[in-house]
């Protein structure tokens, strides 16, 4: 049974570190000192979860060799008794299980709780049978000296846990199974009542119902302690004791019970021993049965020193003697009445250590408090016979009209466990009257508050509470966040008032479709916790309006020749253009005055432009000055001059000019195919003298004459070229190149 040791000595420790090495080098052996266990399933994300065997094992009794580095765990289909997998469970951790009250520790009693676990995954298109599945581990075997079953020794154990489908009508079920806590640390007295608390946590929130089960046995054997996995359902229960059975599993008056709602073990056992129970968690979601887990324990039953029960009596009044009946009177309190009543508690036992707690029955919330010391000694040496201590109601506690149950328990410091007595106090609290605060502020008195974006708009509310309450004052808005339009309240206490500051210095993020803001202002107590508030509203109105500033230019920009066209402006090369622009805004904003272009660099194409903005004016002055450079680019020059006013809705002004150069008209192309040189000075060479101008990037390169075969006959990079021919008559083929790509070409004929 379980033991922690307060303190090991070094020696102790030594066999300890002995003791846990051999876990992980001891081949699987007859375990003949299993106290019980359980599993668990707990979902992590997606298809993983996480499944654990909970394996409490006698430490004083065990044998280092019968402990399991590993165990193997088998999940089945609970339709087919089919085999999903099997999972090798690493031992993970090992720890003492401590006991309820450590005085009572017995070197004979002392247990461990090994915990092996592993990540699995539960695939959704696997994991899909509606009846659901189970997961088993078979180990032999039992501690040997159990008093309620057949053949203890050769008894072995199946832990058991059963689990939903992870996909459930079709869609994702996720579940994580019941955690039963804490593991029995504790052994029972003779005809004493015992009682633990097997309760447990459902991570999901599902209900649980716990009940009594016979241990399973299964298939695990002296001779086979450690099976190299499960075998399927179903599993042989143990065998009990002549006149034992799942409704009496530990001999007493009553017998062992548990309480289906909550796990609360009793039993006042009538005989000495070690006695193995079972219990059985089911999971209900919906009022459906989805799970179910089962722990196997064993208690042990033990003679123990008379232990009487301590005893209380509540005494009503601060000064009168009448104590209380439970069951028959109720505690009134009510505003300017006393709250407080005095107890009286002691014990027939010596050197008993008496603790008081309390325990609300039905009501959650605010509890009575002790104004005195909870616990102490009675009946030793210089210890009184009886303890007194002092128990007041907060004036706050309101049970609108209901009666509150309240229990007051005294506690010894007995083993195996704490013997109580407990006064059930019945009472109602009406608590002190209170009113509610009030509320005024500066803001007016008329309404609403205009204001335009840039004004700061302040004022001061107060909040004052009759009753002396602490007030919080609160700002919100209709349908709108106040601190996200750079509202604040600032606020402090003077005096009795709770006093607040209101600053709104408005910006554009207040110019909306919708430019009535009712900012609300509440002034809050909380008297007994229940909140009581008075709120007032300030409409503020943002007023706004924008004019479009106007931009002149000076000469005033070319007239667009159609609809939907540009102007133009069109200058020679050498040629300079200058333009100023004027921006005036009616409302004063800031201007901004600029020329750009989207498709090249003004500085590009020789133009450049310089503005000086300001408050309500602004001015800029173009200037072009026509080269080649503006021609080279090979683009159209389209300038946009913009003016643009600050405020929270511009209205630009915008105005696009398309400069272009002038280029020089060159003469109708004509290209010449035959020439007599026979000396009569008519047609005796050949020239082209209408071919097109050179122009910036576009100058003449060559010409080139070809026999009809591809010979050349002549070349010249002069655009006033002139060739006499060779002589004879033939035909020739000419090429002529400019340096933009363009060519020309022709046939010449020379007739003598």
């Amino acid at each position: 049974m379980p033991f922690r040791f307060r303190l090991l000595s070094s020696s102790w420790a030594a066999t300890l570190l002995f003791f846990c090495g051999c876990l992980l080098l001891a081949s699987p052996a007859r375990a003949t000192h299993i106290v019980g266990g359980e599993m668990e399933l707990v979902h992590g994300t997606g298809e993983s979860y996480t499944l654990i065997l909970n394996l409490y094992f006698d430490a004083y009794n065990g044998s280092p060799s019968a402990l399991d580095a590993d165990l193997t765990a088998s999940i089945f289909d609970k339709t087919n008794n089919n085999r999903m997998m099997n999972v090798v469970l690493p031992l993970t951790s090992n720890t003492f299980v401590s006991y309820t009250n450590p005085a009572c520790t017995k070197p004979t009693l002392s247990t461990r709780k090994l915990v092996y676990s592993k990540v699995i995954s539960l695939p959704a298109n696997t994991y899909t049978s509606a009846q659901g599945y189970y997961v088993a581990v078979e180990r032999c075997c039992r501690n040997n000296s159990i008093s309620n079953i057949v053949s203890p020794g050769d008894a072995a154990q199946t832990f058991y846990l059963e689990f939903p489908a992870v996909v459930r009508r079709g869609q994702p079920f996720f579940d994580s199974t019941p955690r039963i806590f804490p593991p029995l640390a504790d052994y029972a007295c003779r005809n004493e009542l015992f009682y633990y608390d097997f309760g447990g946590t459902d991570a999901d929130g599902d209900s649980l119902v716990y009940e009594l089960v016979t241990p399973l046995n299964g298939h695990a054997t002296a001779t086979q302690p450690k099976p190299a996995s499960a075998t399927a359902a179903p599993y042989s229960p143990i065998s009990w004791n002549s006149g034992l059975g799942t409704l009496n599993q530990i001999p007493g008056a009553p017998t062992l019970q548990i309480n289906r709602a909550t796990g609360r073990l009793t039993v006042r056992p009538s005989n000495l021993g070690l006695f193995v129970f079972g219990v059985s968690c089911s999971e209900y979601r919906r009022g459906e049965k989805i799970g179910e887990a089962r722990r196997d324990f064993q208690l042990m039953v033990l003679n123990c020193p008379i232990n009487t029960k301590p005893s209380m009596v509540l005494l009503p009044a601060a000064t009168g003697q009448v104590p209380y009946r439970p069951g028959r009177d109720t505690l009134r309190l009510v505003p300017g009445g006393n709250h407080c009543v005095r107890l009286r508690f002691t014990d027939s036992d010596p050197n008993s250590r008496l603790t008081l707690s309390l325990s609300p029955v039905n009501f959650s919330g605010l509890l009575p408090n002790f104004t005195t010391a909870t616990s102490g000694s009675v009946r030793s040496a210089g210890m009184p016979d009886t303890l007194t201590a002092t128990l007041c109601f907060p004036e706050c506690i309101n049970t609108r009209g209901r009666v509150f149950l309240l229990d007051v328990v005294v506690g010894d410091d007995g083993c195996s466990l704490p013997k109580r007595d407990t006064v059930r106090v019945a009472f109602t609290s009406v608590p002190p009257p209170n009113s509610p605060p009030s509320l005024v502020t500066t803001a007016g008195p008329q309404l609403p508050l205009v204001a335009r974006v840039g004004d700061l708009v302040t004022f001061d509310i107060a909040g004052t509470d009759p009753d002396n309450d602490p007030i919080q004052l609160e700002m919100t808005g209709r349908n709108f966040n106040p601190t996200a339009l750079g509202a604040t309240l600032t606020q402090g206490s003077v005096g009795t008032q709770q006093r607040g500051r209101f600053s709104w210095r408005v910006d554009c993020r207040a110019v909306g479709t919708d430019s009535l803001y009712n900012f609300q202002f509440t002034a809050a107590t909380s008297p007994c916790t229940e909140r009581q508030a008075v709120s007032i509203t300030v409409p503020v109105l943002v007023r706004y309006t924008n004019r479009p500033p106007v931009l002149v230019a000076t000469p005033a920009l070319p007239v667009p020749t159609a609809p939907g066209q540009l102007p133009v402006v069109r200058l020679s090369l050498g040629d300079t253009y200058t333009a100023t622009f004027a921006g005036t805004d009616a409302d004063r904003d800031g201007l901004t005055m600029t020329a750009i272009s989207e498709n090249f660099a003004l500085a590009d194409a020789g133009m450049r432009f310089t503005a000086q903005n300001g408050t309500g004016v602004a001015s800029g002055t173009f200037r072009w000055d026509v080269t080649c450079d503006a021609v080279n680019l090979h683009r159209p020059l389209d300038v946009t001059f913009q003016l643009v006013d600050a405020t929270c809705r511009p209205l630009p002004q915008r105005q696009t000019v398309r400069f272009e150069v002038i280029r020089p008209n060159s003469p109708e192309l004509k290209l010449y195919n035959i020439i007599t040189p026979n000396g009569d000075k008519v047609n005796d060479e050949f020239h082209l003298p209408e071919l097109p101008l050179n122009f910036c990037d576009e100058q003449f390169a060559n010409i080139r004459i070809y026999t009809r075969w591809g010979q050349p006959v002549y070349e010249s990079s002069n655009r006033d070229f002139s060739w006499p021919g060779q002589g004879s008559s033939s035909i020739y083929y000419y090429l002529v190149q400019y340096t933009d790509g363009r060519q020309f070409k022709g046939w010449l004929e020379v007739k003598p």
